[in-house]
């Protein structure tokens, strides 16, 4: 189907707002396949190697959309793009150290870092707010925390959450000045560029082993990788960052589930408690009181069509199917 992206302008706030929610909602439920997929990869690919195979994969369908580059896309790109890249690579190397579920746990502190930053640079941050990223993270605490005992990765998945919760709130305000397609065509091909010269040396030397486990890296590139960053582009034009920090909480929820279903690794009774209160805290961050709509707790932007462009809805032939296609330009048929 082909339908008008900028068709989502004449939808209600609270209907694009939902949609939004529901947009972040599949992001988590994706990222939640990551941990365990990407731990057993681990085993038999270097850190570079995956990164460079899974971002060439990833990037290759928006090569079209790089024809859309100006100055402005370019710089923003960049600075998404880099940042992605640091996060990933710290998540990579944490997890040859520490458990799925401690880097789930700890790369969930951004739900309290976002609103912490954004009062730091002036935002207006509602207690409600705090509330719930407190009890979110009590939540993953008790599902995910085995022990005290705290390794070098631990460290490196708490610099992945300070630096995706600056990602958060940076593309909050950059994705409104964008294509969703051109602005995630840049981000990847910046990380796959970079990716590529940091790896070179084992792309060659693993070459085997990069045939062996194809199916994974085009699952982690195309779905982990391509759909979940044209998916958050997406949905942050209608959900704020700290609401954004607040759904992430739900991907170690997932990453517990999908670790039992391809690692075998169960699910107790304290997972079920902690997963329970991040449940709960998702249900009162997304209450809004009266007096939070008044002063704008939630903003959507009204305004959508002008942030956007026909290279968003102009097709393209592309050899590899996108498989977030249907989503991206679903601003909508709904």
């Amino acid at each position: 189907m082909t339908t008008e992206l900028n068709s989502g302008s004449q939808r209600s706030p609270s209907n694009l707002h939902a949609w939004g929610i529901t947009v972040l909602l599949l992001v988590t439920l994706i990222w939640g396949t990551s941990y365990p997929v990407l731990k057993g990869t681990l085993s038999s690919l270097s850190p570079s190697a995956i990164f460079a195979t899974r971002f060439v994969i990833a990037a290759l369908p928006f090569t079209p959309y790089l024809r859309f580059l100006n100055f402005s896309l370019l710089r923003d790109g960049l600075l998404l793009g880099l940042v992605i890249f640091t996060t990933l690579n710290l998540q990579t190397f944490a997890l040859e150290t520490t458990s799925a579920n401690h880097a789930a746990f700890i790369a969930s502190f951004n739900v309290i870092l976002v609103p912490l930053l954004g009062q730091l640079m002036g935002r207006q941050v509602f207690l409600k707010t705090f509330l719930a990223a407190g009890l979110a993270i009590c939540g993953v605490g008790v599902m995910c925390w085995e022990s005290e005992q705290l390794v070098l990765g631990d460290f490196l998945m708490l610099g992945n959450a300070f630096l995706y919760s600056i990602y958060i709130l940076k593309l909050e305000s950059i994705t409104l000045r964008h294509p969703t397609l051109p602005l995630a065509a840049i981000q990847l091909w910046v990380i796959a560029i970079v990716s590529l010269i940091w790896a070179a040396p084992d792309l060659v030397a693993q070459q085997e082993a990069i045939s062996a486990n194809l199916g994974v890296l085009l699952y982690l590139g195309l779905f982990d990788t391509a759909a979940t960053i044209v998916l958050q582009v997406v949905a942050q034009r209608w959900v704020n960052a700290y609401e954004t920090a607040l759904m992430y909480t739900l991907e170690p929820i997932f990453g517990a589930v999908f670790s039992f279903l391809l690692l075998g690794e169960k699910l107790g009774v304290r997972g079920l408690i902690g997963a329970a209160f991040v449940l709960v805290a998702m249900v009162f961050g997304q209450s809004k009181s009266q007096d939070a709509e008044q002063n704008g707790e939630i903003q959507v932007n009204e305004s959508i069509g002008p942030a956007l462009s026909d290279s968003d809805t102009e097709p393209i032939n592309v050899p590899v199917s996108l498989p977030s296609a249907n989503l991206v330009e679903l601003e909508l048929d709904l």
